[in-house]
């Protein structure tokens, strides 16, 4: 796997969440996974990152984040910061 500094911010009944986090273990990106239910506490954390109550919130090595990016978004920005 890819060793960068990612984090997902989701929840296991959000489609969205789903598709992100099948996305990254389809190419082997190694990513930290915040689940908002289990740990109610980081919804602040991922509220503080984006502004918004909207998931996922995915965090990049680079210090930029995503709130519910497209397959073809998160595929643009992992090849930017160099994981694909």
């Amino acid at each position: 796997m890819t060793s960068l500094n990612i984090s997902l911010y989701g929840a296991d009944w959000c489609g969205d969440c789903i598709r992100a986090k099948a996305l990254l273990d389809a190419r082997s990106i190694d990513y930290t996974y915040f689940d908002l239910i289990a740990t109610p506490e980081h919804a602040d954390a991922a509220l503080a990152i984006s502004g918004r109550t909207n998931i996922p919130v995915i965090t990049f090595p680079d210090g930029s984040h995503l709130v519910e990016p497209s397959n073809a978004q998160l595929e643009a920005k992992l090849t930017e910061v160099g994981a694909l």
